[in-house]
């Protein structure tokens, strides 16, 4: 499966991220050591996929039944700072992107995987969810208990009150797009004719401005609109992070089935189209959207 990140993933749901990156300098001191050796070991970004991806299988075939993290080590994510609007590289899995622009001060930015801390948040939204009967039974308590424990350890040793990552299966959530444009920096990663993801970036001023006016105009147009709580929540994990960090969304291997995508589009313009009572507009950007992303939801139900 090393280097080979595609084949890897067939046959998994999909699962795309949308992920914070920030200086080193707004990580505790303890933690930043530990970051800058975590990515000068790492040899590229698709090693770190790779790992990650093994890491996951291997829980769920471990010994015991027990599927959560050990914490023993975490991946590091580090990125460039953002190339010039409107770039994009295309790149073969494993490679790096191409160099940013000379006018551009190099530096580098990270995102922890923090796989102990979003564990024990998935377990507990699925307890909570209406499969929390079966959760408890595939999750003993006994296991569950023990991660409190890591998790725990983890905040007391880091100092950690920022999750960097937000997953989600089987779809890409709508108010995720509000933060980006098509002109901003886009990789695409491809390996035997297969796009194994599309990563956009942004600032995350640039990021927090875009969903800000999103809830702006949707409060006064569709306060009722569940994407109005979700962008609402969106704002609030944002401002938590430093102000030079970038926002990434990584598509995952959702990208081979809708890439080119005009997903960050139509939401702006269904948006725009509420603000300005243009309910044909809106309707006609929620059926592109649809059309789009309802046959990959649905495929969570296939058997």
């Amino acid at each position: 499966m090393t280097g080979n990140l595609y084949r890897g993933q067939a046959g998994l749901p999909f699962s795309s991220a949308l992920r914070i990156y920030e200086p080193l300098d707004a990580f505790p001191e303890e933690q930043q050591e530990v970051l800058r050796a975590a990515a000068a070991g790492t040899a590229s970004r698709a090693a770190v996929e790779n790992a990650e991806l093994l890491a996951s299988l291997g829980r769920i075939t471990r010994p015991g039944g027990d599927p959560f993290p050990t914490g023993r080590t975490d991946l590091v994510r580090v990125v460039v700072a953002p190339a010039k609007k409107g770039s994009v590289t295309k790149q073969a899995a494993g490679s790096l992107p191409g160099p940013v622009s000379a006018a551009q001060p190099e530096r580098l930015l990270y995102c922890p995987s923090q796989l102990v801390l979003r564990a024990g948040l998935a377990a507990n939204a699925l307890m909570e969810g209406i499969h929390g009967p079966l959760a408890q039974l595939l999750i003993p308590e006994e296991q569950r208990e023990r991660h409190q424990e890591r998790i725990d350890e983890a905040r007391s040793h880091d100092g950690l009150g920022r999750v960097h990552t937000r997953a989600s299966t089987w779809g890409i959530p709508f108010s995720w797009f509000c933060l980006f444009q098509e002109s901003d920096p886009t990789d695409v990663v491809e390996s035997e004719g297969h796009i194994v993801t599309v990563r956009i970036r942004a600032t995350i001023s640039e990021a927090l401005e875009r969903v800000r006016y999103a809830v702006a105009h949707l409060a006064l147009a569709a306060p009722d609109l569940d994407m109005l709580e979700d962008l609402t929540q969106l704002t609030e994990w944002l401002e938590l992070f430093h102000r030079d960090s970038v926002v990434e969304l990584d598509y995952g291997a959702v990208a081979d089935k809708v890439y080119p995508d005009d997903s960050p589009l139509d939401v702006r313009l269904g948006i725009e189209c509420l603000a300005e009572g243009d309910m044909t507009g809106a309707a006609a950007a929620y059926r592109r959207l649809a059309s789009r992303w309802i046959p990959i939801r649905q495929l969570a139900r296939a058997s």
